[in-house]
Order: C-alpha cells, then structure tokens, then sequence
C-alpha cells in the first residue's frame, strides 16, 4: 500500500506540475520548451493566420528559420528558441502583406508607386510594431517579441532612403535618415543576432541568386561586413570565431538550396492509345 501511494502521489504530482508549467507559462508569457513545442506547429492559430495573409513572406521564414536553426546547432545554442523566433520574426507582414514584394503577384501593381518614399518606408518598418502587437494577441511568450523587434535592428530601409535622396536632388543634407531606420533596439542575444544575419543572407540570395558556392559566400559575406560595419553586433557575444562558423553554415544551406538544375527537354509527342504505331522497317519503306 505504501508503494502504491508512493507511485500515485508521484504522478499526481508531476501532473499537476506540468498543468500548472503550461498555465503560468500562458499567463506570464514564459518561454517554456513546451509552449515553443506548441506554437511551432504548422496549425498554430497564428501560424495560419500567417500563412493565409502572407505566403510569401511565410515562405521566407521558414528559410531562415532553417538557416538560423543549423547555424545555432553549430553554436551550442538554443535551437528550438532560434526556430520559433525565426518563424514569427516577419509575422507583422501579414497585417499589411501587399507591401512586400515577397508577397506580390508578378505584374500586380506596386503599392509603393503611389506614394511617397518617407511613407513607404514607414509602413514597411512599422512591420516589426505590428508583429509585437499581434504576438501580444496571440499571447506568444514575450522572449518572441525581441526577435521580432531585433530582427532589424536599427538598420537603414537603404532602398527607400536612397529614392528619398533622390528625390532631394542627390542632397543628403535635405533627407533625415532617422526616419527610414528600424525602430531597434539591435540586438541584445546571440540568439536575435543570429537571425539578424540568416534574414540579411537570406533576402539577398533571393534577390542576387548565386550559381555557386563561390557566389554564395560572397553574398554571405557581405551580409555578415554589412551588419558589422552599421554596429548592430556591438551588443552580442559574437567572436570572430563564431562569424565565421555562421558563414560556413550559410554557405553549405544555401549552396543546397540554389544549386544548379539542368535544363528538362522539351516533351516529344507520344501516340495515344488508340493511335496505331507503324513499326520502323515499314516506316522506313514508307519515307523511302
């Protein structure tokens, strides 16, 4: 009797633990391995919502997600965390998703056309917001929300700004630059520094498409100087050692996903079945 009521109170025990694990995790907004289990599952509500609204850009996170997650491995991180942050990271596209060219129908028309550069890239920017505004909906952990913050950091929208100066005649002195950044902050974690990076590398694959691994390195390379160079990695513990690790892990990904293909003939006529097939010899004393 008494190691049956050992065993008992044992497993009411570690029930009722995990009950209460998964309900204050919910309400305070833990990150818990099992609430990360469960909200990165392809039929989370806001994982739909955002498959729905921006498949474009839904596509994208899983990318970097990929690339963020085997890079974290190499690093000794946490990889579940890397992975749920990377999937949400871009969720704020989905409020306003026609904005992002990820997510335009080729020929569509752009909505950016219409206005102006500083108003565009507001409402691009303010994705990051918006993100954080529906992760509180959605009662996401609040560890999520610095990757969606972070992602950016402070970075410059260059495109916009650059169409801005422009505009202005080519006089940088008539264009505030403060209001084509990000809202930040830049990272603080090694686990939001290292999806800054997979996002940067993967968003220029997709726009340079190298053909080889040479071409691949290149382009991770100059992601990786580019959010060196603007100070977004002062803040993380990042060693040089680790840099190139991450480049490493990028290029071998990404040399797997744009490798090349070979180009597929074009399909010969087949007979049906109902077609009588002439053999070759009376083919041939046919054409002869």
């Amino acid at each position: 009797m008494l190691i049956g009521a050992a065993l008992l109170n044992g497993i009411a025990s570690a029930s009722v633990a995990l009950m209460l694990q998964y309900f204050l995790a919910e309400f305070l907004g833990l990150t818990t391995a099992l609430r990360l289990l469960e909200i990165a599952r392809p039929d989370a509500p806001l994982l739909q919502y955002f498959l729905r609204s921006a498949p474009g850009t839904y596509q994208h996170s899983l990318q970097v997600a990929n690339l963020a997650e085997q890079a974290a491995e190499k690093l000794g991180m946490d990889t579940l965390l890397v992975r749920v942050g990377a999937l949400y990271h871009d969720v704020g596209k989905s409020t306003n998703p026609s904005f992002f060219i990820e997510n335009q129908m080729p020929g569509s028309l752009n909505p950016h056309d219409d206005i102006d550069p500083e108003t565009a890239a507001l409402t691009v920017t303010r994705h990051v917001l918006d993100g954080v505004a529906l992760a509180r909906k959605y009662r996401l952990p609040r560890r999520l929300q610095d990757f969606m913050l972070e992602h950016h950091g402070t970075l410059l929208a260059r495109y916009y700004y650059n169409a801005a100066v422009q505009a202005a005649g080519g006089d940088t002195s008539k264009v505030d630059s403060s209001k084509y950044r990000y809202p930040g902050p830049r990272p603080h974690s090694r686990e939001t520094a290292l999806l800054m990076l997979a996002d940067n590398v993967e968003a220029r694959a997709r726009s340079e498409r190298p053909r080889s691994e040479k071409e691949v390195r290149a382009v991770v390379q100059k992601a990786v100087e580019h959010c060196q160079s603007e100070g977004q990695l002062a803040e993380t513990r990042f060693t040089l050692k680790d840099l190139t690790i991450i480049t490493d892990v990028f290029t071998v990904t990404l040399t797997g996903l744009y490798h090349p293909r070979i180009q597929y003939p074009a399909s010969a006529k087949t007979p049906s079945a109902d077609e009588p097939t002439i053999p070759h010899d009376k083919k041939d004393a046919e054409q002869k």
